[in-house]
């Protein structure tokens, strides 16, 4: 096992249509942890649900080992989906206050991503970019059945439709999960909708793989608004290093 050392940005904006950011974002590279929780575009109190998320994994205290580390971000996310039922029952049947949500994790040669929603992981290495999420979608389900095409999910009328959120149903969470190995010199990538459903994934690469200096994460956000971004938008972008 080599020993790894983590850089990270993060950014975040409204948009070019919005005066009210839902996003929130958890940017803490020396525990190996980083994630971005969008408030459900359309529900009632979406920030609420997404600050709680935050709030909740910035309180994980440093030091613990890495399994116990991926449990309590389980254990505090899954905290995170029963309050926000029960908030949600308490104003009403009608109220839903939720956030997709991407966790990444990363401690020397391994990796581990955690999400539920349509908030994004990519992983760029040698040039290549590739997505570690599967979004939890109506469209992607659709992409998936063969029914819709990718370019068509693109500007599908249902496109902002998520299956899967934390504080949504059904009653448990279930977060999907990838792992994998790290190299020096890797880029990481966690984003909202406001990036992804702005930007094509050739944009994505070349924004992600600035020189070293440039933070990557204010080209894609800068990039996002000239494409008039109608949600919010939030990236923070993790590089691997060698330990120093």
């Amino acid at each position: 096992m080599t020993r790894r050392h983590f850089h990270s940005w993060a950014a975040t904006h409204p948009g070019a249509r919005r005066t009210h950011n839902e996003d929130s974002f958890v940017d803490r590279p020396e525990l190996g942890l980083w994630a971005v929780a969008d408030g459900a575009g359309g529900h009632e109190a979406g920030e609420v649900a997404a600050v709680m998320i935050a709030e909740a994994l910035s309180q994980i205290p440093a030091g613990l080992p890495a399994g116990a580390l991926l449990s309590e971000v389980r254990s505090r996310i899954a905290g995170a989906h029963r309050d926000l039922r029960a908030e949600a029952t308490r104003r009403g049947p009608r109220a839903i206050i939720a956030a997709t949500v991407v966790v990444l994790l990363a401690r020397d040669d391994h990796f581990a991503c955690l999400w539920a929603g349509d908030a994004r992981a990519y992983l760029l290495r040698g040039g290549i970019l590739s997505q570690i999420t599967h979004d939890h979608s109506l469209v992607q389900e659709l992409v998936d059945t063969g029914a819709i095409t990718a370019a068509e999910a693109e500007h599908h009328p249902r496109a902002n439709v998520v299956t899967r959120a934390v504080g949504a149903d059904p009653e448990e969470l279930e977060l999907d999960k990838s792992t994998g190995i790290l190299q020096i010199g890797d880029r990481l990538l966690l984003c909202s909708d406001g990036v992804s459903k702005c930007l094509a994934e050739q944009e994505i690469r070349t924004l992600l793989g600035a020189p070293e200096g440039v933070p990557p994460t204010e080209l894609l956000l800068a990039a996002a608004l000239a494409h008039e971004a109608s949600d919010n938008i939030t990236a923070i972008a993790v590089e691997v290093l060698a330990e120093q």
